[in-house]
């Protein structure tokens, strides 16, 4: 915002309803009207500052799908939560946070919400964001055809604690050659987004996916490097929500401001 902080904004105006897929239940929050977009949240969970990303998806002329797999929707992040949850998901069967090659349950899940998404909204199908320990999920929604605009932000998962796991894109080998062959059959595109500097998402994660997806690979990548233009410590991390300031010309801002376009591009 104008004070320096993340946009920021509330449940009130959200529905609420239990979605059942994969063999998983969660409670989903749905707002707006036109293209459909599912916004996964990132650690801790449904954070303000996620919700300020949702809103303006929303004011953008999407109708936007929130699911809350983990965390308390609408608490505000501290250290001690974003801990505790991590905690949870390192051990939970249905992410599988450092396995590497692995379909993750949670993904299955994800199609299914938006393949139910896609079915009631407008357009040819619907995008979805992941963002840090999401990111990846977001990507392997697209084996499905539904899913024409999955974006990647700062995807955090496996944890790059090895050289594997530093390559690993997050989702197994079948469905990233799915995912290819999308690109080449259907021109499906994919948009990822992180902070140079930012250990949890390492350069080589992007070169895999790179490797894998060509030039259907749209990279944007934020300076947190010294005396980046944008001040950026070299710690950011949250390229779509907590970096953001509504600052003509800010770095994170333009980020957002491009997922959006390339939402618009593929679903309408």
């Amino acid at each position: 915002m104008a004070d320096g902080s993340a946009p920021r904004s509330e449940l009130a105006g959200w529905r609420k309803a239990p979605f059942t897929g994969g063999g998983l239940t969660y409670d989903c929050y749905e707002k707006g009207s036109g293209p459909g977009v599912v916004l996964i949240p990132e650690i801790p969970g449904i954070t303000p500052e996620v919700l300020g990303l949702a809103q303006h998806l929303v004011d953008e002329g999407f109708t936007v799908v929130v699911p809350s797999p983990f965390g308390t929707p609408g608490r505000e992040e501290s250290a001690g939560y974003a801990v505790s949850v991590f905690a949870r998901l390192c051990v939970s069967k249905e992410f599988r946070a450092f396995a590497v090659d692995a379909e993750r349950p949670i993904t299955r899940y994800l199609r299914a919400v938006a393949a139910d998404l896609a079915a009631r909204t407008p357009g040819r199908g619907v995008g979805v964001i992941g963002m840090c320990f999401t990111g990846g999920f977001a990507l392997a929604t697209a084996v499905d055809d539904v899913v024409l605009a999955p974006v990647m932000s700062q995807p955090a998962t496996p944890g790059p604690i090895s050289p594997a796991r530093r390559r690993d894109p997050g989702l197994s080998r079948q469905e990233l050659e799915r995912i290819a062959e999308r690109t080449r059959a259907d021109g499906l595109c994919v948009l990822g987004l992180r902070f140079t500097k930012d250990r949890a998402v390492p350069a080589e994660r992007f070169a895999t996916l790179r490797a894998s997806l060509g030039d259907a690979f749209e990279v944007i990548e934020l300076d947190s490097g010294p005396g980046n233009p944008g001040g950026f410590k070299s710690s950011a991390h949250q390229v779509l929500t907590a970096e953001v300031r509504d600052t003509p010309g800010h770095p994170a801002l333009a980020a957002r401001a491009r997922t959006v376009e390339f939402l618009r591009e593929h679903l309408t």
